[in-house]
């Protein structure tokens, strides 16, 4: 498979050949180009960084290749071991670090694995500092350090704790409530690190009985780990026979949630955030942001609470940078991933679970109820395999000019609005494809309207031939 570089890390596949897939050569060539961009950035000769992985099989190989090229460029770390994204993020706060690097593909298979890249404020890079970044990849003049100058590696095993504890003390957390709803709650970790993570805060939530289902870190993902709806099947089964009143689903490294009603049905996960922003929306007044691929739902619930709703980019980083924009108290995208800005701007599955479990708690409703109050909308998501002959931006520039009679955004890829329909073509981040996104008030009408699309894509192919 391809090896991904871009502002944000680097993603690929372990093994094969330079620059092909995540190989030993490509992990340190990258991390020793963020190693000089952090001391460039700060001035210091000995900056301190954060690095944190998923459980991924591969990670301990990755964390020791990380590890030495970082202490071999001058930098200090503090390696917080086996943690969540969300976690690392806030532990750059904790011991005041320059940046970090958390060691995790997300929601990828196992084959892959990937770095992704944090400034002093726990965030991910911005799109100059990652082309700055960039620029260092391609110097092959790196100068390392002398012994005598040579970083040092140190640990903490405490910041899943003190996550934790950061979450328990924020003013809509009720852990009264939820303690006194006596609720059973599956999770299902994909043998992660949420397996060391939610179990715990879920016990100190107050919630009466935990059941865990994949939650031994060992790497070996038991169905694919992306929480889609036809990926997790075993917990749906696992509520409904032990009676739950929720279950919850994260991917890989902790920052996307989904949810299973008490029926052994999903939630949705373009749900997670509506459902979360209608909750924080009742206490704490203003905006919302997500991004052009998420759900319309969440505009209508924001609306409905008198603030404006935002659309930015794809990518953490964009979210965020709207969300300041724009002064958002909640916001995320649609795969799942909520930013609570309180607690840190960054997508965080544990804050998510808190949130939403006090507010099941405070209105003393179930999980399927609180669903049932949103307007229905459905979203068909597909995929084309990019080749190198495939001219994206022209494919994406000829599509906007067909339909330029509608409504179209480009700030990131094609966006073109219909009468209560969307359709978003983009290149993806993460995985060599195109992703076409449409919704609409009715599945066979989003799949309807999505194929359309497709059809005009591959006659722009056939006609660039």
């Amino acid at each position: 498979m391809p090896l991904i570089t871009s502002i944000s890390g680097i993603r690929g596949t372990i093994g094969g050949k330079e620059g092909q897939g995540l190989t030993p050569s490509d992990v340190l060539k990258f991390t020793t180009a963020f190693a000089q961009w952090i001391k460039e950035d700060t001035g210091k000769e000995n900056p301190l960084l954060i690095l944190g992985r998923d459980a991924r099989i591969s990670g301990e190989m990755v964390n020791h290749l990380v590890c030495g090229a970082l202490m071999s460029c001058g930098i200090d770390v503090i390696d917080i071991g086996l943690t969540t994204t969300p976690t690392a993020e806030l532990a750059v706060g904790f011991h005041n670090a320059d940046g970090g690097i958390i060691i995790t593909a997300s929601h990828n298979p196992k084959q892959w694995n990937a770095l992704k890249l944090l400034n002093s404020k726990g965030e991910f890079l911005s799109a100059s500092d990652g082309e700055r970044l960039l620029e260092h990849t391609q110097n092959k003049d790196h100068k390392y350090v002398e012994v005598q100058n040579l970083g040092i590696h140190t640990t903490d095993d405490s910041c899943i704790d003190k996550h934790i504890e950061k979450i328990l003390e924020l003013e809509l957390v009720d852990v009264e409530a939820i303690r006194n709803a006596r609720l059973t709650v599956v999770i299902d970790a994909v043998n992660s690190t949420g397996g060391i993570a939610v179990p715990p805060l879920l016990t100190a939530l107050g919630v009466n009985k935990v059941i865990n289902l994949y939650c031994e870190p060992n790497g070996d993902f038991p169905h694919n780990p992306e929480p889609l709806p036809e990926n997790i099947n075993d917990i749906c089964e696992v509520v409904v026979k032990n009676k739950a009143h929720v279950g919850f689903v994260v991917d890989p490294d902790v920052d996307r949630l989904a949810i299973v009603n008490q029926l052994g049905e999903p939630f949705g996960e373009e749900y997670t955030l509506v459902a979360i922003a209608d909750y924080v929306l009742g206490y704490e007044k203003g905006n919302t942001v997500s991004n052009l691929s998420s759900t319309q739902a969440l505009q209508v619930v924001t609306e409905s609470h008198g603030g404006q709703y935002f659309a930015s980019a794809v990518g953490e980083v964009n979210v965020v940078e709207s969300m300041k924009k724009y002064h958002a108290v909640i916001g995320g995208e649609g795969n799942g991933g909520v930013i609570y800005p309180v607690l840190h701007y960054g997508r965080d599955a544990l804050v998510g679970i808190a949130l939403f479990l006090s507010y099941m708690a405070r209105s003393a409703k179930d999980c399927s109820s609180l669903r049932d109050k949103y307007p229905s909308y459905f979203i068909s998501k597909n995929k084309v395999s990019l080749t190198a002959e495939m001219d994206i931006d022209n494919i994406l520039k000829k599509l906007a000019k067909k339909y330029k009679s509608r409504p179209v955004t480009t700030i990131d890829g094609v966006k073109i609005h219909f009468d209560g329909e969307w359709v978003h073509l983009r290149k993806s981040n993460t995985e060599p494809i195109i992703r076409i996104y449409a919704e609409s008030d009715m599945q066979e009408k989003a799949d309807i309207l999505a194929k359309k699309i497709l059809h005009d894509v591959d006659d722009i192919i056939k006609g660039d031939e």
